[in-house]
């Protein structure tokens, strides 16, 4: 249980360097259990020495299982993809997600991870929540409910849609917190002022499921509500969330994060834009370099709150940017294949864009020296040409651009076409 501090716990509040200590030497016993107990880790692992994996440098050794391989691993091997290291019928519940995707929860105590990031909103022991994300199929209803309980708050299971009865329930109850998504918050609390109903009880909310801008998020505290967010998934939970400072997303105690380049299982640098992928550490679903489909990037330094974790620069687009040229889908993968034949390319963004109605494509490649590269006396070009050929099955130009010059926005792919024309 938490105390009244200003953290949930002294987790969030430790040395940097004894975090990832404890994360790094977990590791090797999660790995074995997932390699163990779970079938689709047991092949995927099968090579893989878990002794061996002790630091975020060994974990690379692992390769990402991605988000959008879950549709087709399921269908494989129902109901879970063999990615559960205990039979189904032990699992808390079995959630259906769009796609559809099938996810599960255990028996622990906040197995989610939200009570982090209600707590960092504002939500204390006898708080009561108003809970509008969905309890029907999806997990979200639950992963918030079961942190507010963690917390000891009371919950509404108000769920979505019926915005009078919200209301009512609101100022009838006496709710003192709200969790859903902002845009709803907003519809709710303009209805109040429309029905002439009092819900000044609400102080604060932990909002998540779609962007919060800046605009939205002073128009809900213009109402007396405190916004704050979540970034959470069906499959992990709570993967970050903002303090009061607002400045990034702090990772949760429970998960190891990495940003690797989309369509690839290297990470990034520091500050670069790349595909979210954490490790978890719960037995029943041990999800192992689990790639979230999401872009983001990890700011330096520590939140001005005093928590010490990581931090994320939030949502900041889709990794999975597969799209299709003369009738053939081209992956990011495919442009990490390509660039790993040739070393001299440090970075490269494909472009797609149309002239008449032809399709283009090409890849802007930085080289140390991209005047030379682009000279004749430089085969560069011809042997990229070959590389993209031969890889996406496709004709491609390609162009080169200095160092640090391409946009650092975590696209590989970048379709420019104008597809309403």
């Amino acid at each position: 249980m938490a105390t009244d501090g200003d953290f949930y716990d002294d987790l969030e509040t430790r040395d940097p360097e004894a975090r990832e200590q404890a994360l790094c030497v977990a590791l090797p016993a999660q790995i074995a259990h997932a390699k163990q107990n779970a079938p689709y880790f047991a092949a995927l692992l099968a090579d893989v020495n878990p002794d061996d994996i002790t630091t975020r440098a060994a974990l690379t050794k692992v390769p990402v299982t991605r988000k959008s391989d879950l549709m087709d691993l399921q269908k494989a091997t129902r109901p879970l993809g063999g990615l559960n290291a205990v039979p189904a019928g032990k699992v808390r519940h079995i959630y259906q997600s769009p796609g559809p995707i099938y996810d599960v929860d255990g028996h622990a105590e906040d197995w989610w991870g939200t009570a982090r990031a209600l707590y960092a909103a504002g939500f204390r022991n006898g708080d009561i929540m108003h809970n509008t994300f969905a309890y029907h199929f999806t997990p979200a209803g639950m992963m918030m409910e079961a942190g507010a309980a963690a917390i000891g708050c009371a919950v509404v299971p108000a769920g979505i849609g019926n915005t009078e009865l919200q209301v009512h329930a609101i100022s009838d109850i006496g709710c003192t917190g709200y969790a859903g998504t902002p845009s709803f918050l907003k519809i709710i609390l303009e209805k109040a002022a429309d029905m002439g109903r009092d819900i000044s009880s609400l102080s604060k909310s932990c909002v998540g499921g779609e962007a919060l801008f800046p605009a939205l998020r002073q128009e809900i505290e213009d109402h007396g509500v405190n916004c704050q967010q979540v970034y959470a998934s069906a499959d992990l939970g709570n993967l970050a969330y903002e303090s009061p400072a607002r400045e990034g997303l702090i990772v949760d105690e429970s998960l190891l994060v990495e940003i690797v380049r989309p369509g690839t299982d290297e990470p990034v640098d520091e500050g670069e834009v790349g595909e979210v992928v954490a490790t978890c550490y719960r037995p029943e679903y041990p999800l192992i370099r689990f790639g979230t489909g999401d872009l983001s990037c990890i700011i330096p330094g520590a939140s001005p709150c005093g928590r010490t974790n990581m931090r994320l620069k939030g949502w900041m687009g889709r990794a999975d940017q597969t799209t299709k040229v003369k009738g053939m889908f081209v992956h990011p993968a495919q442009i990490a294949q390509v660039v790993a034949r040739h070393p001299e390319v440090l970075k490269a963004r494909l472009v797609v864009d149309s002239r008449g109605t032809t399709d283009v494509m090409t890849l802007s490649c930085e080289v140390a020296d991209p005047d030379h590269a682009a000279g004749g006396s430089s085969n560069l070009a011809e042997e990229i040409t070959a590389s993209i050929q031969a890889v996406c099955k496709l004709r491609g130009e390609v162009g080169f651009a200095a160092p640090g010059s391409l946009p650092n926005d975590g696209r590989v792919i970048d379709d420019i076409r104008d597809h309403g024309a």
